[in-house]
């Protein structure tokens, strides 16, 4: 495996629009009350917005893309709007290779804050598993942050 978190473009935006779209679909396997994901993850416009911001990232591996990133930095702190990866792709390491590489990416940053929903016990044992602490939930949501100091 040849993998690297680069910055995507908007000609990655089709690719990337799809396997999010997958990826998050899949939680139905998981937990999920239906199909969906977050706002406008299976938006086209939604994802050429993010990579023209430059918040949009893809996974590659060997050159492929196998998964992405939305990320926000403001103030020193990075949120995590969401990452995803390929369905065919789950259980490989790139989710945690990935949340690695965001961690690194950005030395300046003080803390790293994300969010996923209540009823996904699969990310919410992946984020503890990485390190983050749980700071709140309410009915939909748990919260989660990460300092610098604990990478």
């Amino acid at each position: 495996m040849s993998l690297q978190l680069l910055k995507a473009g908007t000609s990655d935006v089709l690719t990337l629009n799809g396997i999010s779209k997958r990826a998050f679909d899949s939680d139905i396997l998981v937990g999920a009350p239906a199909q969906g994901g977050p706002p406008g993850y299976m938006s086209m416009s939604f994802h050429m917005k993010m990579a023209r911001q430059g918040h949009l990232y893809k996974l590659t591996d060997d050159g492929s893309i196998v998964g992405g990133a939305i990320l926000f930095l403001e103030n020193n702190v990075l949120n995590v709007g969401r990452i995803f990866v390929a369905p065919e792709h789950f259980r490989k390491g790139y989710g945690s290779f990935m949340m690695r590489e965001v961690e690194s990416l950005f030395p300046e940053v003080k803390e790293f804050t994300l969010d996923t929903p209540v009823w996904n016990v699969r990310t919410n044992v992946f984020y503890s598993k990485l390190g983050y602490k749980e700071i709140k939930h309410d009915e939909e949501s748990v919260f989660y942050i990460k300092y610098r100091g604990c990478l």
